[in-house]
């Protein structure tokens, strides 16, 4: 069995800080095989905020798979937005933005979706669809395929189209016949679970698994508590539990666990594995 704790929307700079030390005790008890961060790090781009994000990566278990998200190019400044807009995330936190992790039961690829052009909206090129093909087409059927975004492939419907990863219908026109099982991604601090199925018609009934992560440590919580994923992968069944904080003598606690069956057309929620 594989572990997999997935946190996102970190934002040093805007932080619970004891929520920070709740969450580093609660994933190293977890003792996770891997821990995905599915970018925004830091509030605003800053040195400093660049410098407490690697200290708290630092405490955490490794492997890692981590991305960045918009916050993690300059707003203000207005030079280093378009010049180097990814200088201090590769200075502190990796200058890989394409990190790749496997072994013998979990394929877990990280893609920047991060742009200059735009505030807050991300999108992702006919490159990345390439690394993609690459790195997943490859593996057996039994190994669990992950994509890690930033910007979400899928959401609520509540919310809109143009909240999603720009060029998302291409990307999973292109990778349908051998991409992602699930596709990790924050971005909107709501924690969500949903099937590509029904967005995108693929043909065959094709479908993976979308999980968001809610923002593990920001103050912004938009309505929800600071939440993580915590993702048990067995061929062919897999668990989804989200953790809730809920103060600082209780820290983290299960707040739901979704169940799933994997099939050759993708995933079917099961209410006992």
């Amino acid at each position: 069995m594989r572990t997999i704790v997935h946190i996102s929307d970190i934002h040093f700079g805007r932080v619970d800080y004891a929520i920070v030390e709740n969450l580093i005790a609660e994933i190293n008890e977890i003792t996770p095989n891997l821990v995905v961060v599915s970018g925004d790090l830091t509030q605003r781009a800053r040195s400093a905020q660049f410098i407490e994000a690697r200290e708290f990566l630092d405490k955490l278990p490794k492997p890692q798979i981590v991305v960045p998200g918009n916050h993690d190019i300059p707003l203000h400044n207005v030079f280093a937005r378009f010049a180097t807009p990814l200088e201090k995330y590769k200075k502190y936190i990796t200058d890989d933005l394409q990190p790749f992790y496997a072994d013998d039961e979990i394929a877990v690829l990280g893609i920047n979706t991060a742009r200059s052009l735009t505030v807050k909206d991300g999108r992702i090129n006919e490159r990345q669809v390439g690394v993609i093909r690459e790195k997943l087409c490859g593996l057996k059927d039994e190994t669990l395929k992950i994509v890690v975004t930033h910007h979400p492939f899928d959401l609520p419907e509540s919310y809109g189209a143009n909240e999603l990863v720009g060029r998302a219908k291409m990307v999973m026109r292109k990778i349908a016949d051998c991409g992602a099982d699930v596709f990790l991604a924050g971005h909107i601090h709501i924690s969500h679970i949903g099937h590509t199925a029904t967005r995108y018609r693929l043909g065959a009934g094709q479908s993976a698994l979308v999980v968001q992560a809610g923002t593990a440590t920001s103050t912004r919580g938009r309505g929800e508590a600071n939440s993580f994923n915590v993702i048990e992968f067995e061929h062919p069944r897999l668990i989804v539990k989200r953790l809730e904080y809920q103060s600082a003598e209780t820290g983290f606690v299960l707040a739901e666990a979704q169940k799933f069956l994997q099939n050759e057309k993708g995933w079917s929620a099961v209410s006992e594995l």
